[in-house]
């Protein structure tokens, strides 16, 4: 039986149709991948499988007892508060249940056996949510998501936006729902914080449904593709890459039923027009509903068509050039970044761009990245090196986020504005990054993020850069639009210098790495080539800080016992050896206790019931207390 069933739902927003009798289930340890362009209504599907949300029609099925924890893309939407180790409900509980031990020691013989019932459904529950070993989990989990060092104190809400999403990701794995429901997980996540991610999903017992345009994340995670477009739901098998392949092969097929019918549709009118003309009456109107019948099925052929995906055709390249890829359009020589407070982001880089090189800049969160492409675009000056870049080459920039200087004009006129070509000349320029008829009339106030991009990058391109400088240019953007700039930049043969963590743009697009190790920056062929090293670096750093930390253990262990020799110069040796052994026989008497005592509860517990006697309670309180007495005395001296 599947833990969820959707059943042909349909949901409207102001008169525009998002879902259409959409129907799918979720079973057991499914992990599902929902796509589909921005603004077609995934999220509005996640909240009505939450439940946050009604459908119009259909119904949406939660089989058993199965919970469903919901990650939401929306920061406003997100719980912000507690502490960073424990959930709010956990607290809750042991909360109650410290109330319940304290009420239960005081207790007479008529409550007794109320508490004791009360206490019992708390600890039970409290382990059901994993309280018991729930701080060592949720520090892996934030650790493995790229937290750490970081005060465990700290309220969650003191932490920056991209530090909360972390956070709840990683209480929301720590909780261990029947199904995980993802909405952009990978948002704010470096390289290495995804792979764990990815490890997570791949091993997790559970069910995962995930929204997410990261095309390498989702191919490293799932076994099947739910593609949402024209407000229904086609299921693929498979990871993206064989999502792809089956659509390449529909929409073959589809295209050659599409032509076939068309030839008919001519042949049946041709038939229709000669019983006309022949006076055939009763022949001509049956021809006729035959025209009609295949026109109708020819619409809803071709429009299964109108889904497939925005493919361009063109040659880009910046003029004037000399033709030698190997002329050198950019050159730094010891470059190094110092801030004032002593921390070196990197130091001694040197490297050169050529003029057909596409350099990807790679590392962690904070490593450098975006500072180095900043330094290099002149926009910081407080650094130590050389940066030489030719006076011939013209630069372009495009971020995550692309401004225009008038809002109000539309897609049309910002192209033959900026790149002063005919209405005719634009027109088909557009059309190639997705513009096409009506939409290039659209203001640019109005256009989503990916069609900004596309404008953006179209007007950037036709301005014929010799060196295009790319910050992040996929955040933000759908599978559909990242595929446009993908095909736009493999065809443009300028130089580029990007900074990307999207591990598939960045495979498509490479040709070389500017790989982050630390402070120390080195050029590769290959992205893969950059992980596997960069692996090999974290191996070797973690073995350095373990060993580093182990010797700062033994020094202080060292000053502790040298402070405590002063403290007592006249030290009675004898003494000392007798106060070691006594405390090593009353840790050994204790470890004794603690377990016998424990299994008097275990026994005590399997003999409650309605004739339990109120001297049975009392004692099950009394071991209690004792009980943690005695692990007070035994860290204690474990410690001392």
């Amino acid at each position: 039986m599947p833990l969820i069933s959707v059943n042909k739902v349909s949901k409207s927003y102001h008169s525009r149709l998002l879902l259409d009798h959409v129907s799918f289930s979720i079973d057991r340890g499914d992990k599902i991948a929902l796509i589909g362009s921005n603004g077609t209504g995934k999220s509005t599907l996640f909240k009505m499988i939450r439940g946050d949300v009604k459908p119009d029609e259909g119904e949406i099925l939660h089989h058993g007892t199965a919970i469903a924890g919901y990650l939401t893309q929306n920061m406003e939407e997100l719980d912000m508060g507690g502490n960073l180790l424990i959930s709010e409900e956990l607290q809750d509980l042991e909360d109650k249940m410290r109330d319940a031990e304290a009420r239960l020691a005081q207790a007479d013989d008529a409550e007794s056996q109320s508490l004791l019932r009360t206490y019992q459904q708390l600890t039970s529950r409290y382990e059901s949510l994993g309280g018991y070993d729930y701080e060592p989990r949720m520090k892996a989990a934030l650790a493995g998501l790229g937290l750490t060092d970081i005060d465990w104190t700290r309220d969650v809400s003191s932490f920056s936006g991209g530090e909360k999403m972390r956070i709840c990701l990683a209480r929301l794995i720590v909780s261990r729902p029947d199904i995980l429901l993802l909405d952009e997980p990978t948002n704010h996540l470096d390289t290495d914080a995804l792979e764990w991610l990815e490890g997570f999903i791949r091993s997790y017992g559970g069910a995962v449904l995930l929204i997410s345009h990261d095309r390498y994340f989702i191919n490293r995670t799932v076994t099947k593709v739910l593609e949402l477009s024209d407000s229904t739901i086609t299921a693929y098998r498979g990871n993206y890459d064989d999502y792809k392949e089956q659509k390449r092969r529909f929409l073959e097929d589809q295209k050659r039923l599409v032509a076939n019918l068309e030839k008919e549709l001519i042949r049946q009118e041709g038939v229709t027009q000669t019983m006309l003309s022949h006076r055939n009456i009763s022949g001509y109107h049956a021809r006729e509903k035959v025209v009609e019948k295949l026109s109708d099925r020819l619409a809803a052929e071709r429009s299964k068509l109108s889904g497939g995906p925005m493919r361009m055709s063109f040659k880009l390249m910046p003029e004037e050039r000399s033709g030698d890829p190997n002329k050198k359009l950019l050159e730094a020589r010891h470059l190094g970044k110092i801030f004032p407070d002593g921390k070196v982001l990197f130091e001694d880089v040197s490297f050169e761009i050529k003029a057909c090189d596409k350099v990807f800049l790679v590392g962690p969160n904070g490593c450098g990245k975006t500072t180095m492409l900043s330094l290099l675009l002149g926009r910081i000056s407080d650094f130590d090196g050389d940066v030489l870049i030719s006076g011939s080459s013209r630069i372009g920039y495009m971020g995550q986020f692309v401004p225009f200087d008038d809002e109000t004009r539309t897609v049309l006129s910002e192209l033959m504005e900026r790149a002063e070509l005919s209405e005719s000349a634009s027109r088909n320029l557009l059309a190639r990054f997705g513009f096409r008829d009506i939409d290039v009339y659209k203001q640019i106030s109005v256009l989503s993020g990916g069609e900004r991009s596309r404008l953006y990058l179209c007007c950037l391109l036709e301005e014929k850069p010799e060196i295009l400088f790319l910050d992040e240019p996929t955040n933000h953007l759908d599978i559909e639009s990242r595929e446009v700039l993908e095909d736009a930049l493999a065809e443009y043969n300028g130089a580029i210098l990007a900074v990307s963590h999207d591990r598939y743009f960045i495979e498509k697009c490479q040709s070389k790495i500017l790989g982050f190790f630390g402070n120390r920056v080195e050029m590769l062929d290959k992205y893969e080539f950059y992980r596997r090293k960069y692996h090999a670096f974290m191996e070797a750093e973690d073995e350095k800080r373990a060993l580093e930390h182990s010797e700062q253990r033994r020094i202080e262990k060292e000053r502790h016992e040298e402070e405590k020799a002063a403290r007592t110069p006249t030290v009675n040796r004898a003494q000392e050896r007798k106060e070691i052994a006594r405390k090593k026989e009353r840790i050994r008497f204790l470890e004794k206790a603690i377990a016998e005592l424990e299994e008097e509860q275990k026994t005590l517990e399997a003999s409650f019931g309605k004739d339990t006697s109120p001297e049975d309670y009392e004692k099950y309180a009394q071991n209690t207390e004792k009980l943690d007495a005695m692990y007070t005395e035994y860290m204690e001296l474990e410690n001392s």
